[in-house]
């Protein structure tokens, strides 16, 4: 199919032009016999975890993708994902994308869906982009069993744990934007129907039930983290967790099958991974370590990326998620837009594209701190200009020439527009600082540090904070992380994805301000602490003007309007 030089096509139009191969084809790419993948019809397979080997994770090259703080549309870290690795497979280097699965939420609200666009998508895109294999189904129903757990061992006379209702902490969880179930009270209706108690509702990709499938390094380990999943107290003030309501083995048998990652394949027909999908802002943001290890046991190189900016996405990605699995990335690309950096440089949303070399250069502010805070994990980036058609020669050339003052190559990216062909500059760049063997990832901050320690260090560090405030709940919250011995965990900030700040207002490189940490939560079958810096929303609302209002499907099935 003819690509144009223009986006005058829609995502879901390229997509569905696309010829795909039968993923019998795609997995045989990689080695894998048709026997070991469990399809799900001609272009969805789930791929058995024996196939993760030790000795081939350590030869392979793992790159992660990042970002410069986005607008709210987002820069295109995952059209860059994918278009990387048909660039690098183009230039002869076996490469598998692995990515996160896409939410409901901001499929029907205002962001749309997580597999690219362009000419750089995986494919079945709507089946991605919607219910795809049910992982995300298993995770709400293990969700929401324990939630049923806990309310029928507080209804219960016989087999009480005489937990305290006011203290449970677990919610249930619906993977749609819908902000009316944000605070609710649940056992209204008589004695049968429970106890009454205030509620609430997550969106799934917030459940801590997320966060362990994609800290999980096998079905055990799985098994394990959910036991230790923290509930609440009792009314003697002793923790309540999963493990005692027996809980952890019930919720497992429902993610059997979610546990096993995704294969599915790129518009040029190479390989995809797609497991797990944690927001970046409340959670880790990235994919799950089992099928990051898996691309890394089928590919010579893996291309994944984190949520985000870096100061969030990556920071956890890099801290949290290498730290725990022992994965060392070998290189990370940075994406960058123009229309971005005019933003940072203090243009408003209709002026986007409109070309302002001023504004690009008051804005690179915001790149060049991502680009130190890299620095500071031992490795060096790759910037990645996503072009699009309001770019300028002059706008692009000057951020090439600060990136060089600042020893990092900028390469311009053509994925959407041309898929693997656009993006060979970058692949090149890319193999070029792997094999330079000069990154060597080390950790921001060592994990026995003092809570406090660790997130003063990210916040001064990555963010360019002055300091850190902790209000009186914080302080509380804190006693009773030591007394339930977990304050030793890496820490997983909540804070707005608009800013390096905890003020969505500061843009750029914002100086003299102060992190606020208004609570914290903990994810103690996860394995990490959260300080909630502002008011983060775990439940997200719908715009005025909902995506699903554009949408449609005719009689044949068609769908239009999903992107």
């Amino acid at each position: 199919m003819a690509k144009p030089t223009t986006h005058n096509f829609s995502d879901i139009e390229i997509a569905q032009a696309a010829k795909m191969e039968h993923i019998k084809d795609i997995a045989a790419k990689l080695d894998i016999k048709e026997d070991d993948i469990e399809m799900y019809g001609k272009y969805k397979a789930k791929l058995p975890l024996s196939l993760i080997d030790k000795k081939k994770i350590e030869q392979c090259n793992l790159v992660l993708v990042t970002a410069l703080t986005p607008t709210p549309a987002g820069e295109g870290k995952t059209t860059t994902s994918i278009g990387l690795t048909e660039g690098l497979n183009k230039i002869g280097k076996k490469t598998t994308v692995v990515l996160r699965e896409p939410s409901l939420g901001p499929v029907f609200g205002i962001k749309g869906g997580a597999a690219g666009g362009g000419y750089a998508q995986v494919v079945p895109m709507e089946d991605i982009n919607l219910h795809f294999t049910g992982d995300f189904a298993a995770i709400e129903k293990a969700n929401n069993l324990l939630s049923a757990l806990i309310d029928n061992n507080i209804q219960s006379k016989t087999r009480s744990l005489g937990i305290d209702p006011r203290t449970v902490v677990w919610k249930r969880v619906m993977d749609m934007n819908d902000r009316a179930l944000r605070q609710i009270v649940i056992g209204l209706g008589g004695t049968a129907n429970g106890i009454p108690r205030e509620d609430g509702f997550n969106i799934t990709p917030a459940s801590e039930v997320m966060a362990i499938l994609c800290m999980a390094e096998n079905f055990s380990d799985l098994k394990e983290r959910l036991g230790n999943i923290f509930i609440g107290f009792t009314f003697d003030k002793q923790p309540v967790y999963a493990k005692d309501l027996k809980a952890e083995n019930a919720m497992a048998i429902l993610l059997k099958d979610a546990i096993k990652p995704n294969l599915v394949q790129t518009l040029e027909g190479n390989s995809a991974i797609i497991h797990g999908g944690p927001f970046a802002n409340i959670a880790q943001g990235t994919n799950t370590i089992i099928a990051t290890k898996m691309g890394m046991s089928l590919s010579d190189y893996v291309v994944t990326e984190a949520g985000f900016g870096a100061d969030l996405g990556a920071e956890k990605f890099l801290d949290i998620k290498c730290v725990s699995s022992g994965l060392k990335p070998k290189a990370v690309v940075l994406v960058a837009t123009i229309r971005a950096l005019r933003h940072h440089g203090g243009a408003q949303k209709e002026e986007y594209n409109t070309a302002s070399l001023k504004r690009v250069k008051d804005g690179f502010a915001n790149l060049e701190k991502h680009i130190e805070n890299i620095h500071k994990f031992g490795l060096n980036p790759v910037v990645a200009i996503n072009a699009f058609p309001t770019d300028s020669d002059e706008e692009v050339e000057f951020v090439q020439k600060r990136c060089a003052e600042l020893g990092v190559k900028a390469v311009v990216a053509r994925g959407w527009a041309q898929g693997g062909e656009g993006m060979t500059d970058l692949a090149e760049a890319v193999v070029e600082e792997v094999e330079s063997g000069k990154g060597h990832f080390k950790p921001l901050y060592e994990w026995n540090l003092s809570v406090k320690t660790k997130i003063e260090i990210i916040a001064k560090e990555i963010y360019g904070a002055d300091g850190v405030e902790f209000s009186k709940k914080a302080i509380t919250d804190l006693r009773t992380i030591e007394s339930l011995k977990l304050n030793k965990l890496p820490v997983c900030m909540a804070k707005t994805q608009k800013s390096f700040s905890d003020n969505d207002a500061l843009i750029g490189r914002p100086s003299n301000f102060v992190v606020n940490v208004r609570e914290f939560e903990f994810a103690a079958g996860a394995g990490f602490l959260i300080p909630i810096l502002g008011k983060m929303m775990r439940m997200p609302g719908l715009p005025a003007t909902p995506a699903s209002e554009g949408m449609n499907i005719d009689d044949s099935g068609k769908i239009s309007g999903l992107s």
